[in-house]
Formats: structure tokens, sequence, C-alpha cells
């Protein structure tokens, strides 16, 4: 497998007002496909401004980020737009679903300026709510489900298009500890037996354990990046 990330010397400098706030100060990383990584780092270490780069939501002041070989830094917003639609799945904290929006109309949403049929569409919206054990909700509204179906929603919506990978933005930050675990399983299963690249930015070290890197942040640097178990090379028989 190649490499999917590529930051080299990464800084991202904001102007706030006469003061120059530094979030990410050369930061180099590299990040291979099917990899499961977790991002820690206290408030301010950079990790929302380096999700927001890997994104594609925002560029480095200065340094490269490459993203499949893509140098991100050259595109212009509407080049941008496409890779975020066809390569990157976001799952955040808050949800983020369309409160009068049925589960398959919202994980059809990114479906839309795919050029699909209606029919088409759902069909594929339907497979992913059922990826994410959501079979038989799809007319259910958000008001309707619990907290973590309505993030295996948000997740179905991540993976309608078949991302090569997912950033996972405190995905449980919202949830009880059961509801917790259930997602976390299913972002394992995702990286496991799809072969997704995820990154997730957590502060909860119980989450981060699912995770086979881990990459702390301080100061717009990285910290320490270590790997903590061994990525399957193949999809595990489950006992």
């Amino acid at each position: 497998m190649g490499s999917l990330i590529e930051c080299e010397d990464v800084w991202k400098i904001y102007r706030v007002g006469d003061v120059e706030v530094q979030a990410l100060r050369g930061l180099s990383l590299t990040i291979e496909q099917g990899e499961f990584v977790a991002i820690m780092g206290s408030s301010g270490s950079g990790k929302s401004t380096l999700m927001n780069i890997l994104g594609c939501l925002d560029k480095p002041t200065k340094g490269r980020y490459r993203l499949n070989g893509i140098e991100v830094g050259n595109l212009k917003p509407d080049q941008l737009a496409g890779i975020r639609n066809q390569q990157i799945g976001f799952v955040f904290q808050s949800f983020n679903l369309i409160p009068r929006t049925s589960a398959l109309e919202n994980a059809q949403l990114p479906l839309f300026y795919r050029g699909l049929s209606l029919k088409e569409q759902r069909a594929q919206a339907a497979a992913a709510l059922g990826r994410v054990g959501l079979q038989g909700r799809e007319h259910h509204y958000p008001t309707q489900l619990s907290g973590g179906q309505q993030q295996r929603v948000a997740i179905a919506r991540a993976l309608v298009t078949s991302p090569s990978l997912l950033l996972a933005d405190e995905p449980t930050g919202n949830l009880d500890t059961q509801s917790s675990r259930e997602i976390m399983r299913i972002l394992e299963m995702l990286n496991r037996d799809k072969g997704i690249t995820i990154i997730l930015v957590t502060h909860e070290v119980d989450v981060a354990a699912y995770a086979a890197r881990e990459i702390v942040l301080k100061d717009g640097q990285v910290l320490s990046d270590r790997v903590t178990k061994a990525r399957p090379t193949s999809s595990p028989v489950e006992a």
C-alpha cells in the first residue's frame, strides 16, 4: 500500500487583528492507505486545524500537503470540493443531520451531485445504512432515533460515496459509553473489512485505543507518533 497522506513542513498561520497565531508549525507526517490513526492533543494543539487541512476544507499557509499524490495547495475551490465529494467522508461530533429528513434521505445527500438516478441514489443510501446496522430504520427521522443511531446515519452518509478516507472528529463526543463502543466497532470494521483509511480526532484514551496508531500534537507540532497495534493483513475470522 502507498502513502495516502503526505504532510511536509506544514504551517498554518492565522491573523487575529495584529496578532499572528501559528496553529501548525512545520508539521510533517505520512499516513498509508488502510491505516486507522487517532490524533490526540489538548485544546489549541492544532488537531482541528490539521483535520481541516487533511479534509481539503483549508489550505496550508506554507508547506506541502499531498492527498493520493495530488498537491492540494495548488487546487482551486471547485477542485477541492470535487475531492471532498469523491474521496473523503466526514463524521462530526454533532451528527449534522437534517431534522425533517429521513435517515435514507440524509444518507443520500452526497449523491445528489453524482448525476445518478433517484432510484440508484436510494439503493446506495439503503446499502450504506445496512452496513451500519440500520436496516428497517430508513424512514425514521432523526428525532425518532437515539444518539448512537443518529451517528450511524452520519457514518452511512459519509460512506455512501465510497471514500478512500474517513475523517471522524470526536465522533463519540455526544454519546453514552455503550453507543460510543458501537460506533467505534463500526469504524474498526470499516477499516478492517473495507480498507478505508480512518483518521480519528479524540481526547478520550479509550476511544483512541481502537486505532492502530496514535499521533499526539502539541503547539502545532507532532509530539509523539507511535504504532499501538499491528494492522490486520486480512479480514480476521470472527471467533
